[in-house]
């Protein structure tokens, strides 16, 4: 297994005319032995960039990567024992399975290893693959090709594994089955993980901590739960969590915060001075049916699988979501009550989005 040291490292683009955009923006990070890691946040915040710069299939314009203690740029590529699965698969078309699957070790002579690397593979998964080795990429589906991918990963002498967007390509079935599978592997073997992807659920599901990035930066970094419960930021705030976070302005008036609809509601902060322009979050489930908020229910959303839906509700301006229950009846354009559950607030700084904190 591999400790990660990422240090100050940016890494800036060029877009032609003169014009550049900053990827990853002087960022930090340690990813300890074992660790499963996952990096989440919106398209073009740079995650992808950090994993190829740790990978080291980009050079950063400033700062280092070390494993172990080492500048990666010290360690022979054959030594540094990372594998990598990409979202296309990255499979050669001229190859079978059995060749893909058996590259590494062919190269150091033991190509024998490769039958029992699969078998275990297959063991663990509980999905064998021992009837695709024969077969070209053409002949395999998107389910098989990643299945390939992920033994050819896991079929050379492992330090550090690599995933980038790894099951984008697949349909809701196959994903849900091979994040399963995948967790298998890592919970067997042990190795350290780096896990991009834009799926929360999958984020949760594979990696023991999470990286919220934001714009080449670091905007949170702790179990998914934790940044769930306890966001630093607005931004943290709204991006983990499904559904996403209501948030309402308002501004602060004797230790109270009111906005439009909601409030007042103690803030528990003494630093917050009258008249601070003031957000305050919430979750759609910690919205509940009979208050002294009147809404106007505008759409339902069912999530059949969740046992849940969503009420998209609007008064004076302001529009909000509202998680409740499946066998409940609403209608569209009737007016209902609410309230929102006071342990359940959360309040940030308009201006510099920062979480603002009891105390």
């Amino acid at each position: 297994m591999t400790v990660i040291s990422v240090e100050n490292v940016s890494k800036r683009f060029a877009l032609g005319h003169g014009a550049s955009i900053l990827a990853v923006d002087d960022l930090s990070l340690n990813v300890n032995e074992g660790d499963a890691l996952a990096i989440v946040g919106p398209s073009g915040c740079g995650k992808t960039t950090l994993l190829r710069m740790i990978a080291g299939l980009e050079q950063p314009d400033s700062g280092i990567v070390r494993y172990d203690g080492i500048l990666i740029d010290n360690t022979a590529h054959r030594e540094r024992g990372i594998g990598m699965v990409f979202q296309d698969y990255a499979l050669i078309p001229q190859w079978e399975s059995k060749r893909t699957i058996g590259f590494f070790l062919r190269l150091r002579n033991r190509e024998r290893e490769v039958p029992e690397r699969v078998r275990r593979v297959s063991h663990i998964t509980g999905v064998g693959i021992e009837q695709l080795m024969d077969k070209f990429p053409r002949q395999l589906s998107g389910g098989e090709k990643q299945r390939v991918a992920i033994a050819r990963a896991f079929a050379r002498d492992l330090k550090l594994l690599l995933f980038d967007e790894p099951f984008a390509n697949l349909d809701a079935k196959f994903r849900s089955n091979a994040r399963i599978e995948a967790r298998k592997l890592l919970n067997e073997f042990n190795i350290t993980t780096i896990y991009v992807t834009h799926d929360q659920l999958e984020a949760a599901t594979m990696a023991n901590k999470i990286i919220v990035m934001r714009s080449g930066r670091v905007e949170q970094m702790g179990a998914y739960q934790d940044v769930f419960n306890d966001p630093d930021t607005m931004f943290a705030g709204q991006f983990v969590g499904v559904p996403t976070m209501n948030l309402f302005e308002g501004e602060v008036w004797q230790g109270h915060w009111q906005g439009e609809n909601f409030g007042p509601f103690p803030i528990h902060n003494p630093d917050i001075a009258d008249e601070s322009q003031v957000i305050m979050g919430i979750r759609p489930q910690d919205i509940h049916l009979g208050g002294a908020v009147a809404g106007v229910v505008d759409s339902i959303t069912p999530f059949f699988a969740e046992r849940y839906q969503l009420l998209n509700v609007w008064l004076a301006g302001e529009e909000w979501s509202v998680q409740v229950s499946l066998d409940d009846t609403f209608t569209i354009g009737k007016t209902y009550q609410f309230r929102a559950d006071i342990n359940k607030l959360y309040f940030f700084d308009a201006t510099t989005g920062l979480r603002i904190r009891k105390q």
